[in-house]
């Protein structure tokens, strides 16, 4: 054992390669638990689909310093327990090295303890709970958000929705939101903007459906009881297509003003039978947002390679497994956790979804920052939206710092 050991070590001194590097040729798996069955399954798939375009990009040029780059996915069906055990296998029995955490918050936070106890390198590129990253006690020194956070949103919605509350007089607010973190965080965070903005606002009402709700009966009532001037909804998905069906027997989009963060997404609005124009959608993933050749180019890849329209899941996606090859190329392939993480905090990429065409991952809490943040008024054909505000990141920075301190996150 001695003579082994002897023997390792010299070859070390004489080499100047590390051990590492005797993996050259072998691909670098990168593991992806996501939901890829359901009614939400475009979701997963244009996750998958969107990764998919950085790994040909980088396959193509000879992978990370000869090794290829291989994604393996596996359905968790949107469950915690399911997420949590596949995160596992993808380590253990997969051999995968990273793992891309295309799961909903539901499931982000389940994996996001099994990536702190197995040590590997994580970005999260879907869950939007704000707290997922703000939190210090969730914060690994491994793991990073490239999904946008609920908090940015709210900030970039509650200006946008408090102009259009003093404009139209609009001062009772209802809310049906998906009755889990995700959709408890950030409806709060809305209409606690909204509030701060026009403090003439009141709620009325809010009626939280569980996830994957088949009838949404009992939530219509509600609202259509309560007579709000405005609603907002953080229904997203397939939920939300259910909800818009259902809701526009009963004429509820005719009655008030309709904010709906999700609405934007492609396969969203595509798929709603009757669309109802004028409702104020939060900016997702657009071809036209921002408006520039790259993001154009982008999205023309991704539909020459995918059977599914682009979701706001896809660039958050794309924007993973470019920060993990950006990380990968800085290390030479070293896949060490804190050696990834060490260059992968603080970084600006070069992005067709980042104002003025950068992204930064922040150093201070591991979550992105410079997307584009805005709202815009939905019609019934192409483009969908339009009209489109964009928030100043400076106005979300304000905002998100008091934020902090109100939640004793800083």
């Amino acid at each position: 054992m001695k003579g082994a050991v002897g023997a390792a070590a010299l070859g070390t001194a004489i080499t100047g390669f590390p051990a590492y590097l005797k993996a050259a040729g072998k691909p670098i798996k990168i593991g992806m638990p996501t939901i890829m069955s359901g009614r939400v399954a475009i979701l997963g798939e244009s996750s998958v689909d969107a990764a998919m375009v950085t790994v040909r990009r980088v396959n193509k040029a000879g992978g990370i310093d000869g090794r290829m780059l291989e994604l393996v996915v596996r359905d968790s069906r949107g469950k915690p327990d399911e997420a949590a055990r596949m995160t596992r296998d993808l380590v253990n029995n997969e051999g995968c090295e990273i793992i891309l955490d295309a799961e909903a918050s539901s499931a982000s936070f389940a994996v996001n303890e099994v990536v702190r106890d197995v040590k590997k390198f994580c970005i999260h590129t879907n869950s939007e709970t704000s707290s997922l990253t703000a939190d210090p006690k969730n914060r690994v020194p491994w793991v990073f958000r490239t999904a946008r956070q609920g908090i940015h949103d709210a900030v970039g919605g509650g200006l946008y929705a408090a102009k259009v509350s003093k404009e139209k007089g609009l001062k009772k607010w209802a809310t049906v939101s998906p009755d889990y973190a995700y959709g408890r965080d950030n409806t709060k965070e809305f209409m606690e903007y909204v509030k701060i903005f026009a403090p003439d606002v009141e709620i009325v009402e809010q009626t939280w459906p569980k996830i994957f709700q088949p009838d949404y009966t009992e939530n219509v009532t509600a609202l259509l009881n309560a007579q709000p001037q405005a609603v907002y909804s953080a229904l997203w998905g397939g939920d939300l297509v259910a909800f818009f069906d259902q809701a526009s027997l009963y004429g509820l989009f005719d009655q008030f003003q309709a904010f709906a963060v999700n609405l934007g997404d492609y396969p969203v609005i595509t798929a709603i039978k009757s669309r109802p124009e004028g409702v104020h959608s939060g900016s997702r993933y657009h071809k036209d947002i921002p408006d520039t050749a790259e993001n154009e180019a982008w999205y023309e890849e991704f539909i020459a390679n995918s059977k599914v329209l682009p979701t706001n899941w896809s660039w958050e996606n794309a924007t993973g497994m470019d920060f993990i090859v950006a990380a990968l190329q800085e290390t030479g392939g070293n896949t060490d956790a804190e050696k990834m993480a060490a260059a992968t905090a603080g970084r600006t990429i070069d992005s067709p979804f980042g104002v003025g065409g950068k992204l930064t991952m922040r150093e201070a809490d591991h979550t992105l920052v410079n997307y584009m943040v805005g709202y815009g008024k939905t019609i019934a054909k192409e483009p969908y939206i339009v009209g489109f505000t964009q928030t100043d990141w400076n106005d979300i920075y304000k905002h998100e710092t008091e934020w902090k301190k109100r939640n004793n996150y800083l």
